[in-house]
């Protein structure tokens, strides 16, 4: 009795694996589609994929949705060939206002602004339809099932798993075995010999962005019957989505195809023999995939090259400022001393703490160059351990504090030597998978508490003497804070360190020609940004007495992110105005709910679109502008005749 009734349960899983399989198979195959043949990271295909449920939803309820118009209902059938065809149509919308503007420039631009898409369009979903899931009644041809021995087979997940095999097979040999396909590959590698041979290059990529959003329409369709389906239904499966065309090789068509179902059946079977680590599982082949493998199990190039025509890289950086530290620091300082007076207190210690946080990140993304996706996992380790310590051991909030930042230290430490040697979006991808384990032990920990996260915690006394409960000590403690972490930034920006951080940020072949070790530079300064970060977490969980999964979400990640990208990448102010604006916008606009998100996404696309500089560089574009406005109105009336009369006269007395 025990082996049947293991030997069923273990069966039922695999089931259940090559189900989630088939739609991580497609789901993959229109990301692998999209980033081969454009190069475009599409995080907004979750989001698309949540269209496609809604599409089948809309339109077997159009009689209930307009009782007036006499509008027939269509079933799933209909749904099937309509609703791919209207989001692939709106994918094309979009490739065309939003995402070809992206294709000459570096590709964590297309990424960003694929983000931002994602969360306006959620965003807007949330406002219509709330929170809640809706569902959708199996079609009355696909209901039923059979018995197999012992297990039951539902013959409508059986049509999913069919349905999906014969989509992954017809993509693949579309693109690989197809002339229409020889021509995509061939634009992909040469856009301006493909165009001299009449063939219209830009509309073959919008019409290549709109398949692969079909795709994702197409497997919202078939999801419906199976899972409850709701705004954030995307969100959910999007970062695992990017894991899988991560392990099979970003572009690789074969390789998302394999892994989709590959990992579908590991999923499923860790959670008959392990099921704490069935969440996580995912994440950890993706790490060892690529510390094995950087290009995935059957990419055959981790560097990549962009699809625009006649693609140019722009850089992401811009120039520093190089103020002195201690007038920077005292500009600072005195900021912060005035601001109580006119902003709330605790309000001033959340934008200071996030402030750090982005400085912190900022040294990475904006003087490295590199593109993470896993801050939250070292401030939100070091808010859980800063909380546990000050509330289980009774430590002081110095030594609380210093708790977490060297866990932040010593976790920014084991991840950098996994991730530092990738580059690019593999880079990214990689940390955003071990900040995902990190998110995963803090949900089943016991000494995390789950979703209710460490609460009350005593913020006790500062060296024995000075009491955290009165306010104004909590804020000049802050600040302290603050200005401490941004002087070590500062010191380190401004270093022979930091010059070859720069260095390697513009040209790393050439640093390591003149003969440095470059993974070691960019190492050490990870775990800079890692131990700064903690000590902004760290910071947090004092002044707001609690840790919770927020701190450790990947949604944190792309806050600081868009703090850093709203300021001004690359520049010592900007993440500060970023936080300030970002943490603004959170906080006054949280009574209209989904519009925040929405704001959010919007401010994201705007940036990438028309303020890449950020508010740091506009700032520091209009200053230049005045100074030069200013020498103009300075010089003498006859200055500039008498410029152009010099060479002259030195003429003839030469003569």
């Amino acid at each position: 009795m025990e082996l049947g009734i293991s030997t069923s349960l273990l069966v039922g899983q695999v089931l259940i694996g090559l189900i989630n399989g088939a739609f991580y198979a497609t789901l993959s195959l229109g990301v692998a589609v999209i980033f081969g043949l454009l190069r475009i990271a599409n995080f907004v295909h979750g989001a698309q994929y949540m269209l496609g449920a809604f599409g089948a939803w809309f339109l077997l309820n159009l009689p209930a949705l307009f009782p007036g118009l006499g509008l027939p209902s269509i079933g799933y059938g209909w749904a099937l060939l309509i609703v791919p065809l209207l989001v692939g149509s709106s994918g094309m919308v979009l490739e065309r206002l939003f995402i070809r503007r992206t294709y000459r420039l570096d590709h964590a631009y297309g990424l960003l602004l694929t983000v931002g898409l994602a969360l306006v369009i959620e965003g807007l979903f949330r406002i219509m339809f709330g929170s809640t899931g809706a569902s959708y009644e199996t079609p009355a041809f696909l209901s039923g099932g059979m018995r197999l021995g012992f297990v039951y087979l539902p013959f409508y997940r059986l049509w999913v798993i069919g349905a999906s095999l014969v989509i992954c097979v017809g993509t693949w040999l579309l693109i690989e075995r197809t002339r229409l396909g020889a021509h995509l590959r061939a634009a992909t590698e040469n856009p301006v010999l493909v165009q001299a041979f009449g063939i219209d290059v830009p509309r073959l990529l919008t019409l290549t962005y709109g398949f692969g959003v079909a795709l994702a329409g197409l497997a919202g369709v078939l999801a419906v019957p199976i899972y409850q389906f709701n705004p954030q239904m995307g969100q959910n499966i999007i970062v695992v989505i990017f894991a899988i065309v991560v392990i099979g090789g970003m572009g690789s068509i074969l390789g998302a195809i394999v892994s989709g179902f590959m990992l579908g059946v590991i999923e499923g079977l860790t959670k008959t023999f392990y099921p704490e680590a069935s969440a996580t599982t995912i994440f950890v082949i993706m790490a060892l995939v690529l510390l094995l493998r950087p290009a995935g199990l059957f990419g055959k190039d981790a560097g990549v090259v962009h699809a625009g025509a006649g693609a140019v890289s722009i850089g992401l950086h811009h120039s520093v400022a190089c103020w002195g530290m201690g007038r920077f620091l005292a500009l600072l300082a005195l900021a912060g001393i005035v601001a109580p007076f006119v902003v709330y207190p605790l309000f001033l210690m959340k934008l200071l703490c996030f402030a750090l946080l982005a400085c912190a990140y900022n040294l990475l993304f904006g003087f490295v160059g590199l593109l993470g996706f896993g801050h939250a996992a070292f401030f939100g380790s070091a808010a859980y351990v800063t909380a546990y310590a000050a509330k289980e051991w009774g430590l002081s909030p110095e030594l609380a504090i210093l708790a977490g930042m060297g866990a932040a230290t010593m976790l920014g430490a084991v991840i950098g030597v996994l991730a530092i040697r990738r580059q690019g979006l593999y880079f990214a991808m990689i940390t955003l998978a071990l900040a995902q384990i990190v998110y995963f032990y803090a949900v089943q920990a016991p000494w995390t508490n789950g979703e209710d996260g460490i609460q009350a915690v005593p913020r006790g006394k500062l060296f024995g003497m000075f009491d955290l409960a009165s306010t104004p000590v909590l804020y000049a403690f802050v600040l302290a804070i603050f200005l401490m972490g941004f002087a070590v930034i500062h010191r380190t920006i401004n270093s022979p360190f930091g010059e070859i951080l720069k260095a390697i940020r513009e040209n790393e072949a050439r640093v390591i020609s003149l003969g440095y070790n470059t993974s070691q530079f960019k190492l050490l300064a990870f775990i800079i940004s890692a131990a700064i970060s903690g000590l902004a977490g760290g910071t947090k969980a004092i002044v707001f007495q609690m840790a919770t999964l927020v701190d450790v979400s990947w949604t944190t990640s792309g806050d600081v992110l868009l703090m850093v990208l709203i300021g001004g990448i690359g520049t010592l102010l900007g993440p500060i105005l970023g936080a300030a604006a970002l943490v603004t916008i959170q906080d006054y606009l949280a009574s209209y709910g989904s519009w925040v998100h929405v704001i959010q996404g919007a401010i994201f696309v705007l940036c990438i679109l028309f303020l890449r500089s950020g508010i740091a560089g506009a700032l520091a574009g209009l200053w230049r502008k005045l100074q030069r406005f200013s020498a103009l109105a300075a010089r003498p009336p006859n200055a500039g005749k008498a410029a152009k009369a010099a060479p002259v006269a030195n003429g003839t007395a030469s003569e």
